[in-house]
């Protein structure tokens, strides 16, 4: 029944009842007992009636949304949080109780709900990483390079997520991704990430499937990196034990200056079942000896161990290739590749050195990797590969790149103008250079055929420039120099080199 039902209800006893009371006044009889009563029924629905009314209101108040004010503008690089506070009604018919209220805000574009206690939460994120970029190659290369003879110039989306990560009982936190981007075409949605954490300090231990912490590029994130792709050599290397979707168990501890990581890892989400899955570990200590207003020094070291290949075939097949694209994803051709090599295990090394002065900052990793055959004939040796890389980036408009207190590596620098044209702002721009170095030969000119391993040797020269409108946006132009020196690895005559040159244009959106 609707309040103007009732109102009119009640108006209607309230007249009856006040007809009765006058009829009751003007005729004293022996029947005003029986109007008496009448008139106390009359009033007793009355009565009945207003308390139903005053539910009705109060049930309407309750559901009604609430309304949130807009946030003021303000000049810092990350917008400010908007917060408002939605508390749960107690019916009208019971004494009302207090009850928590949650907080929503949106900081820096994150839309995020939380309790006023902190004890849970739960943040949503976006990543929309769309490039587009053209391949200038010789016309005439040999048909033995395949696909690598015409690499297609055209638009995909890199990175296209979706996620929820937050905390529960307050120790607690939990992340949940989805990726729909591709190498070289967009992909079928594929869960990226999904983990939980408990924190228990100065530990964090992870189980689930992530990224576990193997490097200095491994452990920043590619929103926020200086180039759009990893150098090779360190993509290379963290996805042998690494990289995303990876099921593992990871314990982390870390003070002011320091960070220890390790992991035991498995196999991938999503990818083809095996007869039994890789199993293997991974380390890495880092270290930032100087850390002052205007100096930054960092010092690390890695390192994996693949103690048993994945088993791809009934009683036996360890095989494991050693392969990376050449530092762009357009075209998701690779030019180098070990091709596959039965193994016993694989052990990889790495050493990490960065320096930051004020808005200049230069890093480099350098990695080897040596692999143990399985059941290797006479006169065939155990194979070795390497690579390195040294970048820099140069942030013109002065601001530094952040160095991150949790994963121990370098993000986007802070925006101190966001983009505002009518104020004579223009956001943050950066300068970056880099030179890359990825060997997968091993006695490649070997009398012996079989302890031949012509993998290639793959040297890019890059150079770009980042533009950060705000804290959410950004977009990067690329210019790559690449160069492939591979020999046949059949044996052939033709050899699979070439050069060729490439330019990416980003278009980035991540809150």
């Amino acid at each position: 029944m609707t309040i103007n039902r009732l109102a009119s209800r009640m108006a209607l006893i309230a007249c009856v009842s006040t007809l009765a009371i006058a009829g009751g006044a003007q005729a004293q009889t022996p029947a005003s007992a029986d109007q008496q009563a009448r008139i106390e029924a009359l009033e007793a629905q009355l009565k009945l009636l207003q308390q139903q009314i005053n539910e009705l209101k109060a049930a309407t108040v309750a559901s009604r949304p609430v309304a949130t004010a807009p946030a003021a503008a303000t000049p810092s690089s990350q917008a400010a949080p908007v917060q408002t506070q939605v508390a749960a009604a107690a019916p009208a018919s019971k004494p009302a109780s207090p009850l928590p209220a949650a907080t929503v805000s949106i900081a820096a574009g994150r839309p995020t709900i939380a309790s006023t206690d902190g004890a849970f939460t739960a943040t949503l994120h976006g990543v929309m990483q769309l490039d587009t970029a053209h391949y200038f190659q010789d016309k005439g290369l040999p048909a033995v390079i395949g696909n690598g003879r015409d690499l297609n110039s055209g638009s995909n989306f890199r990175r296209a997520r979706l996620g929820l990560d937050g905390r529960f009982f307050k120790n607690f936190d939990y992340s949940i991704l989805l990726d729909f981007g591709g190498n070289g075409t967009d992909g079928p949605g594929m869960l990226q990430e999904l983990f939980v954490q408990y924190n228990y300090a100065p530990f964090k231990v992870r189980v689930g499937a992530f990224a576990p912490n193997v490097g200095l590029s491994d452990a920043a994130s590619q929103n926020s990196a200086l180039f759009p792709e990893r150098a090779a050599i360190a993509e290379m290397v963290r996805g042998l034990a690494a990289a995303d979707r990876r099921y593992g168990l990871q314990v982390q501890t870390s003070g002011e200056n320091w960070l220890l990581s390790a992991a035991a890892t498995g196999g991938k989400s999503g990818d083809a079942q095996t007869f039994d899955e890789q199993q293997a570990y991974v380390g890495r200590a880092a270290f930032a000896p100087v850390k002052s207003k205007d100096w930054l020094l960092h010092l690390g070291v890695n390192g994996g161990y693949i103690a048993t290949p994945a088993q791809t075939a009934v009683g036996g097949a360890y095989a494991l290739t050693l392969t990376e694209r050449p530092e762009l994803r357009v075209d998701g051709t690779t030019l180098v590749s070990t091709g596959a090599l039965d193994a016993k295990n694989l052990r990889h090394l790495g050493a990490e050195l960065a320096l930051q002065h004020k808005s200049l900052l230069i890093q480099s990793e350098v990695f080897d990797l040596a692999l143990e055959r399985r059941n290797a004939a006479a006169g065939v040796s155990d194979p070795k590969f390497g690579g390195w890389y040294v970048e820099g980036g140069l942030v013109l408009t002065g601001e530094s790149r952040r160095y991150n207190a949790a994963t121990f590596a370098f993000d986007a620098p802070s925006i101190a103008h966001p983009f505002d044209p009518k104020a004579g702002q223009w956001g943050a721009w950066e300068l970056a250079a880099r030179y890359s170095v990825l060997d997968l030969n091993h006695h490649e000119l070997a009398a012996l055929a079989a302890d031949r391993v012509r993998g290639g040797e793959q040297t890019i020269w890059s150079a770009g420039v980042n533009w950060f409108p705000n804290s959410v946006t950004k977009v990067s132009l690329d210019y790559l120099d690449v160069d492939i020196d591979r020999l046949d690895p059949a044996g052939g005559a033709i050899p699979l080199s070439q050069g060729y040159q490439a330019v990416n244009l980003r278009s980035q959106f991540a809150f």
